[in-house]
């Protein structure tokens, strides 16, 4: 494909996307643990994607741990806000409405990925869509995420299955900033979390982002076909 850093196999698959809308964490981790065997059966070398938005919630990953939970934090002290452990790459993030999560599910074996270079594409995708939005975002070496201006903008949590991913990335479109106090190692000034409302000085519509990330994540992945839906077959099923 013109302009893509990345090679595309002769045989293409299609990117599926399914957008969640506002989802409960737990059942959007369900499903993405449904799907795993689907994708990882096909021969086809189907990637799906799901994008949504949580609830307010905090999650620990694999790096993480209970000294980087801001515990005396009003909302977590009143149970207002759950704290997750989850098997995931990463350590302790935040999650909320205005930030945009990004699930690849991805059978890396097919592509021929390895771990490292899933995560490669997957930062890529989105430094292209801030890219396309005039947002100057970057790498930082030796880290995963994508960083602006204002402070990091995207989080990374990765797992892998059977070789296939699952979990991803967290984009803040336009979430509360303040809510990002809840994480301690939020509050280095490497860390600190930024937004692409601060990085434009502006609104930014979480529709525009979706179908700028669609088209970038469907050329980072090496597929040339995609496909939007509404809602997923299996949570109707719920």
């Amino acid at each position: 494909m013109p302009g893509s850093p990345f090679q595309v196999s002769q045989q293409t698959p299609s990117l599926e996307t399914y957008l969640l809308g506002r989802i409960d964490f737990r059942r959007c981790l369900d499903l993405q643990k449904q799907l795993l065997p689907q994708v990882a059966q096909r021969d086809d070398g189907q990637v799906v994607v799901l994008l949504c938005e949580h609830p307010t919630v905090v999650t620990v990953g694999r790096s993480g741990s209970a000294e980087q939970i801001a515990t005396q934090a009003r909302m977590i002290r009143n149970g207002q806000v759950e704290v997750l452990w989850v098997n995931r790459g990463g350590g302790s993030l935040v999650h909320s409405p205005g930030q945009l999560a990004i699930y690849p599910i991805v059978p890396l074996r097919w592509h021929g990925f390895s771990v490292g270079e899933f995560v490669e594409r997957l930062q890529v995708g989105i430094v292209e869509t801030l890219h396309e939005m005039n947002i100057h975002a970057h790498l930082l070496p030796g880290r995963h995420g994508v960083w602006g201006r204002t402070g990091q903008l995207a989080s990374l949590g990765v797992a892998v299955r059977d070789w296939v991913s699952y979990y991803g990335a967290y984009l803040n479109v336009c979430p509360s900033m303040g809510l990002f106090r809840m994480v301690e190692s939020d509050r280095l000034s490497e860390d600190r979390a930024g937004s692409l409302v601060a990085e434009r000085g502006r609104g930014a519509r979480m529709t525009t982002v979706k179908a700028s990330l669609v088209r970038h994540l469907a050329d980072a992945f090496g597929c040339e076909r995609s496909h939007l839906y509404t809602g997923h077959p299996l949570l109707r099923r719920d």
